[in-house]
């Protein structure tokens, strides 16, 4: 019997205001994607529509996601949306499930035009929690401004959308499967992949896997132990660090994907991850490491719980480099953190004579420095590090070079970090995240602080904690120029930059899903003489945190006692 072609439906909508898509996308509470009529398939629409005509008839898209609540609804309407729109072919990773680093490394391998994530990153799942949208382009990395701005315009006057609902796939069987269309010449074919696989072969090639097996299986076995935190990174995590690299099975904890993440924050910090600090505090493992829901941010532990700061992470690889195979075939080019992150990485770049580029927070902003050959390895201090092998960051990537470098050295996490310090001086830092707070109480307070930092007057201030005192060298809102293309970022963040060798940043994010604003304060100080390198970081940052609570009045404008996270 002969099957009829599957319709391809027009249905009408009406645009919605609110679907400019932010630094990771388009985050909202789930029940808005799932509960407005039409809110998911006026973005996706709106998504499609942004890409040329003729660069859409016939390519192909890879879709994936991090496993969380309705993320199989949306990918059945992304599917179904697809192939109305003229995309010709669509990669899946099995039963849906892609981390970013591995849809960002299939983009670049097939020549995709581009790829959507189904993830809000470490914001929690559920049907009460949030839900993100992510599109990325033809290089593997987020969308920049400008496909950002068009998705927006498109979105702003959309009237019609198109579909064809009967179309249905099964994500749970790999291999191709096809479907004929009406009106269409060519069928349209889904791949529903490994999930893992074409990841994996591009990690082979970067690191030495035998020297990492060597360091977990030998007779100095390091003990190691790695929460997954039931996001998509479970199946990342068994197949590369067990089954590759021979870490017993359980090392590994938390590795099955759940739609709500097991009832926690998918968020791989001293806060969230208290179950992984807990256990290394123990004594039991030398390294411990955490990820988010879509793989792309980690959290490094040592020893009885010796916590390394993001900051601190991406310099040390930074120094390091050498011992892994990708970078002795490729070579370094240079070096890229966010203005936000610390000045750990700077020093390293001075003294490799490296070239330092200071970017706004977005990992977007690093595509351009990589692909005109600009940057090698780059880093932000949320918990994200990467290098040029794919154009994202990669969570299971930093725990690889963690371990390869360890291998190589033979050390400890602490002693590997100690030994920087003593070698490039200590970087004290630290973030205090308000967050959920009012977004016009957020919004007020920080221009009035931006006006309060660039009166003329503030940069003779001097401020006087204790016995310390910090005179005020440089105050701006951060404005990056791109190197590549010069276009211009502006707002980007207060900087106070202090004659002492410290700094205060103040950024209000756009990234929480629907949750209110979130202001983050951070304070960095350079301590140089190792005989001041033990001190708590709370305790040498006091004086600088004094200032940042005073000249920003956060806790009077918020009716905060405090933050939510200390980083």
């Amino acid at each position: 019997m002969e099957i009829s072609p599957i319709p391809v439906v027009t249905v009408q909508t009406a645009p919605f205001d609110d679907q400019r898509p932010g630094t990771n996308g388009l985050r909202r509470k789930t029940a808005v994607f799932e509960g407005k009529k039409n809110y998911l398939q006026n973005y996706i629409q709106s998504l499609l529509s942004s890409i040329d005509l003729r660069d859409r008839q016939g390519c192909t898209m890879v879709v994936g996601s991090d496993g969380r609540y309705f993320s199989r609804t949306a990918t059945e309407v992304i599917v179904q949306m697809a192939a109305a729109n003229g995309i010709g072919r669509l990669v899946i990773g099995h039963n849906g499930l892609l981390s970013t680093p591995a849809v960002s490394c299939i983009i670049r391998k097939i020549k995709a035009i581009g790829g959507i994530i189904l993830t809000a990153s470490h914001n929690p799942g559920g049907p009460g929690r949030d839900f993100g949208i992510k599109f990325n382009v033809a290089n593997g990395g987020p969308s920049p401004d400008s496909v950002m701005d068009k998705i927006h315009q498109v979105s702003r006057t959309l009237e019609e959308y198109a579909i064809c609902p009967e179309l249905h796939v099964d994500l749970s069987r790999l291999g191709k499967q096809e479907f004929d269309l009406e009106n269409k010449f060519k069928p349209f074919r889904v791949e529903v992949v490994d999930s893992v696989e074409v990841y994996l072969q591009l990690l082979r090639s970067v690191f030495d896997f035998r020297a990492i097996k060597s360091l977990l299986t030998g007779p100095e076995q390091l003990k190691i132990h790695i929460d997954a935190m039931n996001g998509a990174m479970g199946p990342y995590v068994r197949r590369i660090l067990c089954d590759e690299v021979g870490a017993p099975a359980n090392s590994a904890v938390n590795c099955i994907p759940m739609e709500d993440f097991g009832g926690r924050p998918p968020e791989p910090n001293l806060t969230y991850a208290s179950s992984l600090v807990d256990a290394m505090k123990g004594g039991d493992f030398g390294f411990g490491a955490a990820f988010d829901a879509d793989g792309d941010r980690y959290m490094i532990l040592g020893e009885n719980g010796f916590f390394v700061n993001p900051s601190d992470s991406v310099a040390i690889m930074a120094a390091n480099l050498s011992n892994i195979p990708y970078f002795r075939q490729h070579g370094v080019k240079g070096f890229a953190r966010s203005m936000a992150t610390s000045t750990a990485l700077d020093r390293v770049a001075k003294a490799m004579k490296l070239a330092l580029y200071e970017t706004p927070t977005g990992w977007r902003y690093f595509g351009n420095l990589m692909d005109s050959g600009r940057c090698s390895l780059c880093g932000e201090e949320s918990f994200g590090t990467g290098s040029d092998h794919i154009r994202e960051k990669d969570g299971l990537w930093s725990v690889l070079m963690w371990l390869s470098i360890m291998a190589a050295r033979k050390q400890s996490v602490e002693q590997i970090v100690r030994e920087h310090w003593a070698k490039y001086g200590r970087q004290y830092f630290c973030r205090f995240d308000y967050e959920g707070l009012d977004p016009r109480a957020a919004f007020y307070l920080m221009r009035d602080l931006e006006a309060l930092i660039l009166d003329k007057g503030f940069t003779s201030q001097k401020f006087a904690v204790g016995d310390h005192v910090y005179s005020v060298e440089k105050a701006d809102n951060f404005e990056y120029i791109d190197p590549v293309d010069g276009t211009v970022a502006r707002n980007q963040g207060l900087r106070i930059i202090f004659h002492e060798a410290a700094r205060l940043v103040f950024r209000m994010s756009g990234s929480g899903g629907g949750m209110g604003a979130i202001i983050r304060i951070y304070a960095e100080c350079f301590e140089r003489d190792p005989e001041r390198h033990n001190r708590e970081t709370q305790v040498v940052l006091g004086p600088l945190i004094a200032i940042a609570l005073k000249i920003s009045n956060i806790h009077e404008r918020t009716g905060r006692r405090g933050p939510n996270v200390i980083t």
